[in-house]
């Protein structure tokens, strides 16, 4: 009987063994193939400064509406294209000038709408910390303090801690339920600890970037799976 129990808990534990390497096959493609940063993708060079925090800022604005994310991140390379890098510059560019680098983005759909807040996000980002997010970012209520910026909810939250976290370390694991939806399709674990674990810190805003992806097309699920199983 003993015997029988102890090749049955040593079964137990090869199939555990065998599915936590399989889950980390999933991971280290995804990463591979779909780990690329929105920043990243946008031509955002992120580090803890105002400028590329800035961008990161118009970046999630821009993601957070119900638009493709490719024409989200063409847009917001087609904004600082037209010079739009900072809180004052974007301030100082017309309306229209601010409507026309969307639109070559791609972002006409919301293009109008989407120029404005941009202008009035500027002005609170340069009245509110000086154009110069660090300053949020010290004052411990950063969640609280984007929700104030126009067009920022709480995805575009979301979206900028996500990324943010590359930089703030505070935050990591941010692992939101976009991510940790891309996990359940994946058939990861759901726990933004455990999925921490499974990578390096640097790469954790790789991991949400990727996740949100799969989240978001199963074409990019079926790919990382076929890409693991290889």
């Amino acid at each position: 009987m003993a015997a029988k129990t102890s090749m049955k808990s040593k079964s137990a534990g090869t199939r555990q063994a065998g599915r936590q390497d399989q889950q980390q096959a999933l991971v280290r493609e995804l990463l591979k193939r779909h780990g690329t940063t929105y920043a990243e993708e946008a031509g955002i060079t992120l580090r803890d400064t105002p400028q590329p925090l800035y961008q990161l800022l118009v970046l999630s604005l821009l993601l957070s509406a119900r638009i493709r994310a490719d024409i989200a991140v063409a847009s917001a390379r087609a904004l600082v294209k037209a010079g739009m890098k900072d809180p004052k510059r974007m301030l100082e560019a017309t309306w229209q000038q601010r409507v026309d680098a969307l639109g070559e983005g791609g972002y006409r759909r919301y293009d109008e709408r989407t120029a404005t807040q941009l202008g009035k996000g500027a002005e609170l980002v340069l009245d509110r910390w000086g154009g110069d997010l660090r300053k949020l970012h010290k004052s411990g209520d950063v969640e609280s303090g984007l929700r104030e910026v126009p067009g920022i909810g709480p995805m575009g939250v979301s979206i900028f801690l996500r990324e943010a976290q590359a930089v703030w370390s505070e935050y990591q694991p941010y692992l939101d339920d976009k991510a940790l939806q891309g996990a359940e399709r994946l058939g990861l674990p759901k726990s933004p600890q455990k999925l921490a674990g499974m990578v390096k810190k640097d790469q954790l805003a790789s991991l949400a970037a990727g996740l949100v992806r799969v989240a978001l097309s199963a074409d990019v699920s079926r790919d990382v799976w076929d890409a693991a199983r290889g």
